[in-house]
Order: C-alpha cells, then structure tokens, then sequence
C-alpha cells in the first residue's frame, strides 16, 4: 500500500449490531472513560467555545424556492463535530437530516451517520450506521449518573415519555442497578404503553412489574429512578413536563435528556443540580436568545438562566465529570433530591463509535471503500 492509496470501512446498521453497538455494558463503561477525559480538558468540540452541541440548519416557515423545505416538526439538519484523546484518540462528526413526517413513510424521525477519521490527515477511516450508536450512548450516559448517583438498592424506575430515549436509558439503569424489578410508564397513548411493555417483556424478563401511569405524579411517586424522555414543543415552558417536589421519594435520580420543568424555589434551594457538563449549557446560553431555556427544554439550561439573573451561581452545579474524579463527593447529603441533565454531545458519538469500529475491525465486520489509488489533485 503506497502512502496516498486511502480506503475506509462502512459499517451499516446490521454490521454495527455484530460489532457489539448494542453492548450497553462496554457503552455505559465508554462514556465513563469519557467523562474524565472531558474534566481534564482531553477533547473538543464545534464552535468558538469547544463545547457547542452542533451547528444546526434549519428552514423557514415560508419559502419563494418551491425545493427548498419548510419549517416543520424536528425539520432540520445537524452536524455534530469532536475530538475525544486518551485511549480513543479520535476525531470525527455525526450527520443527520430530521423531519417527523419521516414516520409516515416507515422512517425513523432522524436517520444518522457517523464519520470517523484520522485526526492528523483528516482521512476517512469509518462511516458508519449511527441510529442504534446514537440511542445507546443517549441512554449510557443517564446510566452513569445513576451509577454513581442513585441508591444501590434502587427498585422502581418511573418512565415520563415511553421512547428510544427511554428504552435505551432503562437499558443502562439494568445494567448498573440489576435490583430493578418495577416500572412504571406514563404514555401519551396506549399504544405507546404497550409497545414499551412489549418491550420491557423481550428484553428485561427480570422486571416482575409494569405499571401504566395515568399521570406524571403517579410515575414520580415511589420511583427510586425517573427519566423525562418526551417530546414536547418548545418555546412555552408551560407546556414542559412539570414536577412537584411533594410528588418525589427521598434520595430520588431524575434523568432529563428531554424538556423538564421544576419549581424554581426546589431547584434553588433543596435539589441537587448535576449536568453532564456544564460547558455545554454555558456555550447553548451564549449561543441562544435569552431565556435559553425556551429553546433548549432541559433543566439544566434554566439553570443557565437563572445565573444570568443573578438568582444561582455556577457553584450551585455540580458536574458528572468531578464526581467521576473525585473533585467532589458523590453525595452531598442524605436523601438528596438529584435533577441530573443530559444534553447530549458528538464526543459521545465518538467514543462509542470507535469502541465500536475498533471491534469491527478485530472481527472482520463490514466493508471496506476505497477512496482513491493516489489523489487526482494531490
């Protein structure tokens, strides 16, 4: 192989299952490894800031080109960029186009892609299948937190919005509290119960109860574990998931990748804020119109606003990575309250991914392109 011949290899969604991308394990035990290497600074991201979730095209409500698309439900365009160092040593970005409408041709809401590549020459070394990566490493992430957050006895998970989001993050509480044998769902349909259960029955035949919740509160109350996982609009907070304070058991997790609304006076005064990492909301409240939190749903980034009313510090947050570190202590106090937020971010992607496409490569799954012999305009 001469020095300019470049291939790469492509791994669709089937290859991706056999390379293990369905490991919740190996992905929940991925993001810890990246969690400390973000707290000692080992990564970058999109933006100015090195910690923008993404650069995000979307349409206008009306348009004059009759091709170009128009604003709609989850219409729009992501590219996730980043950089992970350590033992991943990556550089990469997520791509995907996003359209609700996608439903009704048999489609999942967003189709994703994941690109690998070389981080001195920029060289592709992967593109891969990204839907299912994506979703497991959405729900590995709340699967740390409780790891180190939630009581070690936890039995009961309440379930706010009975998707991926939410199958995947129950994925993850099973792997890292195996005592979990009660769940409780709220749905905005039947049919979405009965699919998470269906669900819950194929995949967790430990779990000796489901419960189908009339309302948020009877999901909140007695769950030891919570994850608000709806998709709700945004721009009127009012209409975010609300929870009382009186509704939530001692010691309680709640696990919001999703909107989320709690009383300000709990949040300020007897909750404990914890996020995935910190930057990433500071870097949505630089970038957004104040209050960012009319965007982006996510507790958190309330959080964001209130220090931007001088009402919090940026003390008053606690994050992930100086827990895994040790900067400071996993418990505060006896029974705390924990509203931990999740915003997703690309270095996720990349973690996983290159778990994933170094086994790949291990176990000769996939394909390999080539790109060229030698460059036409080298």
């Amino acid at each position: 192989m001469n020095n300019s011949e470049l291939d790469f290899l492509y791994l669709n969604e089937s290859d991706m299952i056999a390379a293990g991308v369905k490991d919740m394990s190996d992905c929940v035990d991925a993001m810890e490894d990246m969690f400390k290497l973000m707290k000692i600074g080992d990564y970058r991201m999109g933006g100015a800031n090195g910690n923008s979730h993404g650069c995000m095209v979307e349409f206008p409500k009306t348009s004059p080109f009759p091709n170009m698309p128009t604003d709609g439900p989850d219409r729009r365009f992501m590219a996730m960029p980043a950089y992970l160092g350590g033992k991943f040593d990556m550089a990469g970005m997520k791509w995907y186009g996003s359209n609700a409408e996608n439903k009704k041709k048999g489609l999942p809401r967003s189709i994703l892609m994941l690109t690998l590549n070389d981080k001195d020459t920029g060289a592709p070394l992967a593109y891969m299948s990204a839907n299912i990566l994506s979703a497991y490493r959405t729900g590995a992430v709340p699967g740390v937190g409780v790891k180190y957050l939630s009581k070690e006895n936890s039995k009961t998970v309440g379930v706010i919005g009975p998707g991926v989001m939410s199958k995947t993050a129950l994925a993850a509480f099973l792997a890292v509290r195996p005592g979990i044998d009660t769940v409780k769902v709220k749905g905005r349909s039947t049919r979405s119960l009965d699919s998470f259960a269906a669900y819950i029955r194929g995949e967790f035949p430990q779990i000796r109860d489901i419960q189908y919740a009339d309302t948020e509160e009877a999901a909140v109350r007695g769950s030891d574990i919570i994850v608000i996982a709806t998709s709700s609009p945004t721009g009127d907070v009012e209409k975010y998931p609300y929870i009382k304070e009186e509704w939530i058991k001692p010691g309680a997790i709640f696990c919001c990748p999703a909107a989320a609304r709690f009383d300000d006076d709990f949040i300020l005064n007897r909750a404990r804020i914890v996020t995935d990492n910190i930057q990433l909301y500071e870097a949505w409240e630089e970038e957004m119109d104040f209050p960012a939190y009319n965007t982006i749903p996510i507790p958190a980034v309330h959080c964001m606003d209130l220090i931007a009313e001088g009402r919090m510090r940026k003390e008053d947050i606690d994050d992930l990575g100086d827990i895994l570190t040790g900067k400071v202590p996993v418990h505060r106090k006896k029974d705390e309250i924990i509203i931990y937020s999740i915003g997703g971010m690309p270095v996720e992607d990349i973690a996983w991914g290159t778990r994933v496409y170094r086994n790949a490569l291990k176990k000769g799954i996939g394909k390999k392109l080539k790109l060229w012999d030698t460059p036409a305009l080298a």
